[in-house]
């Protein structure tokens, strides 16, 4: 009877045993370790306009009045648009809460712009095609552990630079009515999220929500149908990642 016992507990000990071990391959007691990322990214833009943003377009070249450009446009929106990043990580132990991060990232998040007039049928959308280079620096406060999960709040700003070639935003020989909408290339933003530290056996794998704002305007003013009516375009970027460390 004792024995049958003993062969059914070994078992649950096991089990107990494994629950308990420190799991996560030591990461967190190291002073600085590495990982790599993936990135899930949604894109829009904050939009201020112009206080005269409905009047009517006129060509500074002819100086001919464009049709249904500006006199009849009734709103400006800018819809969700989806993206991806591939990055690293690294991190610097500062202490058993708190961590120094930098996780660059390469960040291709195109953008929308719809514009809406009167005549339905003139709907015209404009995409702001853009290839970053994110290089984001946070200093990420963590719980303490609980068996292998641990939460935190991370905090901090990113530098990014539009790599996009100039063939692909070279409008010179376009009519305005088929101009381009172009950003700055230089953007720096601040960014916070919340995040989760599960533990595996040999690594952790963090899931992150992350909600970025440009500091700056991002519009490069131009003089044409789509660019003249905004005055001040800001980036907004809702991020979920994958960190594997």
């Amino acid at each position: 009877m004792i024995t049958r016992l003993v062969v059914c507990l070994i078992p649950l000990l096991f089990q107990f045993s494994a629950f308990g071990q420190n799991w996560g391959g030591g990461v967190d007691e190291e002073q600085l370790h590495f990982g790599f990322t993936f990135q899930y990214i949604t894109s829009e833009y904050k939009i201020l306009k112009k206080g005269n943003w409905r009047q009517k377009y006129q060509d500074p070249l002819t100086g001919d009045f464009v049709p249904s450009a500006t006199d009849s446009l009734i709103s400006i929106s800018s819809p969700s648009t989806p993206g991806f990043g591939l990055g690293f990580v690294s991190d610097l132990r500062l202490g058993s809460h708190a961590n120094l991060r930098f996780t660059p990232a390469l960040a291709f998040t195109d953008r929308l712009l719809d514009y809406n007039y009167r005549d339905s049928s003139f709907f015209q959308q404009k995409k702001v095609q853009a290839t970053m280079v994110d290089l984001p620096i946070g200093i990420k406060i963590k719980s303490d552990r609980r068996m292998n999960y641990r939460a935190y709040f991370i905090a901090g700003i990113k530098y990014s630079m539009d790599i996009i070639s100039k063939k692909k935003t070279d409008d010179e020989a376009f009519a305005p009515i088929e101009k381009l909408v172009k950003n700055n290339r230089n953007i720096l933003s601040y960014e916070a999220g919340i995040g989760l530290d599960p533990y595996f056996e040999f690594f952790k794998l963090s899931p992150e929500i992350k909600l970025s704002n440009s500091f700056n305007n991002v519009l490069k003013s131009e003089n044409h149908p789509y660019s003249s009516p905004l005055n001040k375009l800001f980036l907004r970027n809702l991020q979920f990642s994958l960190y594997f460390e």
